[in-house]
């Protein structure tokens, strides 16, 4: 019941310090919305009638490709923040379920402080995609 309790605060103090913003038709994040923090892979790509844009274009074929690798690559790092953000539940549980025993306690220790450093450095790579999309892209 305590499990139910905690994942129940912690939900809501995620959805109150991180909304999701609904965006409105008109606007140009609308074409390429993505599902549970995953990018779509064209983000970036489309223009105002959300048809993607032809790398034929003033960026030329090197920033139609990139965008769409740099997509990719925030996708993958996505992944790795909730599968570090599973871990850490997991650790937690380890941690519980050893009611004492000091090998899985340590042991529910060691995942929990691997999956914080797999965290740490999964928003650290999110920080550079973001940097690299904003400096070397635009």
């Amino acid at each position: 019941m305590s499990l139910v309790v905690i994942t129940a605060i912690g939900g809501s103090i995620l959805a109150v310090s991180a909304p999701q913003t609904t965006s409105a038709a008109g606007s140009s994040d609308s074409c390429s919305s993505g599902f549970l923090g995953f990018p779509s892979w064209y983000r970036g790509l489309t223009n105002s009638d959300c048809n993607i844009e032809s790398p034929n274009g003033t960026k030329g074929l090197s920033h139609f490709v990139w965008r769409i690798a740099l997509n990719v690559v925030e996708m993958a790092v996505v992944a790795a923040a909730y599968l570090s953000g599973f871990m850490f539940l997991f650790g937690g549980w380890m941690f519980i379920i050893s009611r004492g025993n000091p090998d899985g306690a340590v042991k529910a220790r060691s995942i929990m402080t691997m999956a914080a450093l797999g965290l740490v450095l999964t928003v650290s790579a999110v920080a550079l995609v973001n940097f690299i999309f904003d400096k070397v892209l635009s």
